[in-house]
Order: C-alpha cells, then structure tokens, then sequence
C-alpha cells in the first residue's frame, strides 16, 4: 500500500481497556481539509505547523491496551494568513505496515511485550514494534518522530513517513522523546535508557545533523528517565527511583518505584566522558517533564513537575496511598563550588508538560508554561487548564476550559515581529466532552487568563495524545 493510499482503523473492542474509554479512543480516518472553521480571528504573524503526535491503535489490540502501545498518529494544523488547514496521518513503521498485510494487530503491548510475533508473520518488521507515537521534532531539516523505545522516525512536513532513522549508522539503539535544541549553536542533545543495563547513554548531534559525541554513564539501576535539560555548559539528569524491574518479567508491570534507591542529580559538560560527571543527592522524587535550565555563576538552576511518588498506571512492587496524586512545579539547583544540591516547591497546583519558548532553551527564562487540574477530581493527567508563570513578578495566569474541556500540551509560536521572551502565542488542542469535538485554542503567551483569542474547528476529534510541537514557517 503506497502512501498516496489513506488508512482506515478498525479498532471496535473496548470492554475492560480503561486506556481506550473516552477521548482515549482512536480516531479511524486519514483527513485533509484545505480550510477549517475558525472562530475569532488568528493573528497574522502566526505562521507555521502546529504538529501533534499521540498514540492512535489501528487494529483492535492483544490483550490488555495501555496507551503508551498504540500507532503513533500526527495531526497538522497548518496556519497562514489567518487561514488553516488539517491533516492527520498514520505513522507507516514497520510494524504497522506488517500488521496492515494481516489485517489485525500481532504486537502485543507493555503488558505482554516479551510475547513477540513470529518471523513469519512479521518478516523484517522486527520482534518489537517502533509507534514513534511519543513526539515530533524538526533538526537540520529533518522531522523526526519519536518513542523512546527505539530509533526516530523520519516523516516529511506533508507527514509521510521516511523510515528509521539512524544518523548514518551511529545511533544503534533508542533516542529519548526529549531531546534539547539549543537555537543559538542548532546543536541538538538527546539521551537513552534501558529496560535492561544500568546506563544511561548521551549523544550530541552538530547542526549539520551528524552525531558528534557519544558517553556511557553507568548508573546503579536501570531507570525510566523520560527528560533532562541542558544548559550552556552542561547536561543535566535526574536519576530517581523509576526503575525497570526484570523480576517481574511475565508477572506484571516492568516498572516500580523503588524509593529507597534515591534520587540524584547527574551535571555533566556538554561534550563530557563518563569520569567527568558529578552526582548531587536530594530527596526521592521523580520528574517527567522540565521546563529548563541555566547557569548563575557556580550554580545551576532548572525546574520542572515533580512527583513524590510517580503512578502512570503502571502497577509498581510497592503499597502507596498516593495514587492520582499530580507532580507539582518545582525548582532544583545545583551549587558546584560547595558540592550541594536541593529542591523547593513553589505552587501547589498539579500540573504537567512543562513548555518554555525553546529559542531560550539553555538559557535563563522567565515565562513558564503547563498543562494544569482545577478540579482535583480529574483523573491523572487529564488537564482542564493552561497555567503560566512569571518568574519575575510571581505572578500566576490561569484560563480554565471548563467543566467539560480537556488541555493537551501548550506549544509556544513566537511572534516574528516580537522582541521580547513572551511575545506570541500559546497553541494547544482542546478536547470538548459535551460535544465530542477538538478546538485548536490560540492564546495570547501575555494575557493568557482572557483565553482563547481564536479557535480553530478541527472536522473530526483529536484523541488525547502526548507531545507537539511548533514549526514555524520557513
């Protein structure tokens, strides 16, 4: 089947798959809308791709669905001269293209993932599929999907998808779904995790997209670390008690909490080797998301949404009480004079996907953005506000899509004709319960209380999915 064929889904099966209720369940069409509804007016310097990835099944799955298995789906809402269009689009891995043949899905998910497909009905596929479902970022004229589990994948900016992608060969194994793009040098770093070795390994890729630096750090257990941040100097990590537990294998989830592990910060120079890192112990905790990270003389700064106790829905080996407990903003540095380190909490609303103005990554920032619960009886990770920060004032803007909204992620779209960190716009998919149906919300990144200032009408629902990005109009 040749990309200019579209893809149908065929995914009926939902009793007992908490993970497909809602606007968790995946949408069954390919679309391209050359002109969508737009309520409001769109600011003329908004120009670019909006770009969505998020888990979407195509075929009805195996066994017990978590979302972190479904097919990776992008959806692209184009803007330009206050117009927009739509376009959303399978990502064609391997494993997909495999089970398209058959006609239903042979790769079982995280709950039954050593259970591989035979040979035979999945040919060169490989034993494990690759969804990219987790992000979509563009670096020296690449876009490239990603899952954390294995190599990216590059698609086009029309969202066809390329392949695997391996930096000529130099990348063997997995690429984080949160690599760091510093604007000002166009170097990119990113990092790995295993399921199976106490590593963490740590790339740096030049502006020309060739992978230059490459470091093993040997950590005492094998971690699920999903995000870092980097500053001018340095790579920053968090070593927490998120472990991957193989004595489990075949009995439950992969991973646990295991606190008494301890949590450390890693500080690494930029292009450094495995002897040049330096530890800092703090309390246990865990961060999925940061925002950034900077140097103030010895000391570096960064932030991020920190749980006491992480729980993605993935049974660890311990009791907790804490279930559905959010993570909460937090601030972390690090004194390398005095060789100490600690946290601080600085609000009490839980929230999550932490963005910044990523032409500042690496560099002091003011303006913080999340994903944020009002309602403390919303499920884990189902957001109904936009909340942003000022680091200067303290000042806290919130806009609340109501009783029925649900936030994804904020992206920032810079302002062309803007000069200051927070001139331009916040874009983000707003699912509506009541109607079933997904607005494309514009916000002003300086007013963001008053709300919307457009919405782009999408012409169908846009599941609840993970990471997006902006890419402005080149």
């Amino acid at each position: 089947m040749s990309q200019t064929d579209l893809y149908t889904g065929n995914v009926a099966v939902t009793d007992d798959q908490p993970d497909l209720d809602g606007n968790l369940f995946p949408v069954g069409t390919e679309s391209d809308i050359a002109e969508l509804r737009i309520t409001g007016k769109l600011p003329e310097g908004l120009r670019g791709s909006f770009v969505r990835n998020g888990p979407n099944p195509m075929f009805d799955p195996i066994g017990r669905y978590h979302m972190f298995d479904g097919d990776g789906m992008l959806h692209r809402i184009v803007f330009d001269e206050g117009r927009a269009s739509y376009r959303n689009r399978w990502i064609r891995s391997r494993g997909l293209r495999a089970e398209v043949g058959l006609g239903r899905a042979v790769y079982p998910g995280l709950a039954d993932v050593m259970n591989m497909p035979d040979a035979s009905l999945v040919g060169d596929a490989g034993p494990v599929k690759n969804p990219a479902n987790t992000h979509i970022i563009r670096h020296a004229g690449r876009h490239l999907a990603l899952w954390e589990g294995g190599l990216p994948t590059e698609v086009t900016a029309e969202l066809d998808t390329i392949g695997e992608f391996n930096f000529n060969g130099k990348l063997r194994g997995a690429m984080t779904a949160h690599p760091r793009l510093d604007a000002r040098t166009g170097e990119m770093f990113f990092f790995a995790y295993s399921v199976f070795e106490p590593v963490i390994r740590y790339y740096v890729v030049n502006a020309a997209g060739e992978l230059v630096h490459q470091a093993v750090l040997d950590i005492p257990a094998p971690v699920m670390m999903h995000d870092f941040v980097i500053t001018e100097h340095h790579a920053v990590f968090l070593d927490s008690p998120l472990v991957f537990d193989l004595e489990n294998l075949g009995k439950g989830s992969l991973v646990s909490w295991k606190r008494d592990n301890g949590t450390r910060i890693g500080v690494l120079p930029r292009y450094g080797n495995a002897d040049e890192i330096r530890w800092f112990e703090i309390d246990p905790g865990h961060v999925q998301h940061f925002w950034n990270g900077w140097v103030d003389g010895d000391r570096i700064e960064f932030s991020g949404t920190r749980f006491a106790r992480p729980d993605f829905g993935l049974e660890g080996t311990e009791e907790t009480a804490d279930r559905n407990v959010p993570p909460y903003p937090t601030k972390f540095w690090v004194d390398l004079a005095a060789g100490t380190a600690g946290w601080e909490q600085f609000d009490d609303l839980g929230g999550d996907f932490a963005r910044v103005n990523d032409d500042l990554t690496g560099m002091r920032t003011r303006h913080h953005y999340m994903a944020a619960a009002v309602n403390p009886e919303r499920r884990l990770g189902d957001f109904d506000s936009i909340v942003a920060y000022d680091d200067v004032t303290g000042a806290r803007a919130v806009w609340n899509s109501g009783p029925s909204g649900h936030v994804g992620e904020s992206v920032f779209a810079p302002d062309p004709d803007g000069s200051g960190e927070n001139d331009g716009w916040l874009v983000n998919a707003v699912y509506d319960s009541a109607t079933d149906s997904t607005d494309i919300c514009v916000l002003d990144a300086r007013d963001v209380a008053a709300g919307p200032i457009a919405r782009v009408h999408l012409p169908q629902r846009m599941p609840f999915g993970f990471h997006a990005n902006w890419f402005a109009a080149t």
